[in-house]
């Protein structure tokens, strides 16, 4: 599957994490809410840990060719980017893209696309899992609950490798929609999950 579209050889050489911190980094929780928030503001972001900007949110087009609309949220502009890097290895970059008039003190109640550019591989089972503890930072939520979105985040997370996307749209009192790299991979119709999820970066409570 992978070598339609990337080489064999590639694969045997790609670097890959440390067994001691592959379960820490699976998270995609770790660019902070509040760096996703500032970069939305048109804030300068601060460098916390190992979070760190790019470019600034209001850089022009030119200086990244995907800062236009998103094609998952028309007429959208990107309001920020910052990479991660845990132990001085790139994990991910994070993209942040929402409708004119967007909100920073109210990021949860617009659409927003969010999208993550791997730089590593990573299972989908170990994000869904990682995502499903990060969700429950916002608040108490019942095991019932916790085990069908865990159930659904394992159906449609796949497992990435280095230069995968991974898209996610939230749309508020529905619930998320995910692609990668453009394909639908499908969509939770819960408005909590798309608040709990979506949280995990843009939530002050996470």
């Amino acid at each position: 599957m992978w070598c339609s579209t990337r080489s064999c050889a590639e694969r045997s050489t790609r670097r890959r994490l440390p067994d001691a911190v592959r379960g820490v980094a699976a998270l995609p929780v770790l660019v902070a809410a509040s760096a996703l928030i500032a970069m939305a503001a048109g804030l300068a972001l601060p460098r916390p840990g190992e979070a760190s900007t790019e470019l600034p949110a209001d850089a022009p087009a030119a200086q990244d060719p995907r800062s236009g609309s998103h094609p998952q949220l028309p007429g959208s502009r990107l309001r920020g980017q910052a990479q991660l890097r845990l132990l001085g290895l790139g994990i991910y970059q994070a993209r942040l893209w929402a409708l004119p008039g967007f909100r920073a003190d109210q990021p949860l109640e617009q659409p927003v696309v969010l999208e993550l550019t791997y730089l590593r591989e990573f299972q989908g089972g170990a994000i869904a899992r990682r995502s499903l503890e990060e969700m429950r930072r916002a608040g108490p939520l019942a095991d019932a609950q916790a085990q069908r979105w865990l159930a659904e985040m394992r159906r449609l997370f796949p497992d990435v490798r280095a230069g995968d996307r991974i898209a996610g749209l939230h749309l508020p009192g529905q619930g998320a929609r995910f692609w990668q790299d453009g394909r639908p991979l499908g969509e939770v119709a819960d408005a909590e999950f798309g608040r709990r999820f979506f949280g995990i970066w843009l939530a002050p409570t996470t």
